[in-house]
């Protein structure tokens, strides 16, 4: 795959310390608040930062990301289980991203659909879903799963609004990111990825999955991106 210089988006700050170790440093600079990281990668260029949570955070850290001149987006972070397949642990990559909240149905749009907009449902580049699919598998093997990733600037949990997100707009997955960060991407003609862990059913059940598993999630996202970019 022709990526010269990658961009990579943390959603949390273990994650980000887990590339501060193995990135070979070269350089950094701040735009709106946020610290992007630049070097190397196994021998690909790579330029790195942690988002900030909600739909704009990442949409803005997208932008600044894309004019820092990468060539695509991996994005990494935990999500809530909307399929009532996944289990905690498990990972999404996604083939589609939808904002959930985005909703005009008064106005006779479906939900998720931005209004007088051609697109609303953005398609992942399909070689770097193959691409993360495939790591996924060598390093967790049947505990991945390709799917539509849902962004709401909303903390998911209950069990109601989970089975409207699976019933109502497919879902496999809901978050606060990432559709934002696919908007952005679509726009400027950049290839993206969206990988999630799954920390919960996004049910009620966060406070007592959400901590323990941030760590191991970090770790789990870190090995993924690194065995992605071994293979590009």
């Amino acid at each position: 795959m022709g990526y010269s210089r990658i961009g990579i988006i943390g959603a949390m700050v273990e994650e980000i310390e887990l590339l501060h170790k193995h990135v070979e440093k070269t350089g950094s600079f701040i735009k709106a608040g946020i610290t992007y990281v630049e070097g190397t990668l196994h021998g690909r260029q790579v330029v790195f930062c942690k988002s900030g949570v909600g739909k704009v955070n990442a949409a803005v850290c997208t932008q600044l990301l894309i004019d820092a001149g990468v060539d695509c987006v991996l994005f990494t972070g935990v999500a809530g289980a909307v399929d009532p397949t996944l289990d905690i642990g498990d990972i999404v990559v996604s083939t589609t991203c939808l904002q959930h909240d985005m909703d005009c149905t008064p106005l006779g749009f479906a939900r998720g659909q931005i209004p007088f907009q051609e697109v609303s449902e953005f398609i992942a580049d399909p070689a770097l879903v193959e691409l993360a699919a495939n790591a996924c598998e060598r390093l967790f093997p049947g505990r991945s799963a390709k799917g539509k990733v849902l962004s709401g600037d909303q903390f998911i949990a209950s069990r109601e609004a989970v089975r409207e997100l699976y019933e109502e707009l497919g879902g496999a997955c809901t978050e606060m990111e990432g559709a934002a960060l696919a908007q952005v991407c679509v726009m400027n003609g950049k290839p993206f990825v969206v990988i999630r862990s799954m920390s919960d059913k996004a049910d009620g059940s966060a406070h007592v999955n959400f901590a323990e598993f941030t760590v191991q999630a970090s770790v789990n996202s870190h090995r993924i991106i690194d065995e992605m970019i071994q293979h590009m």
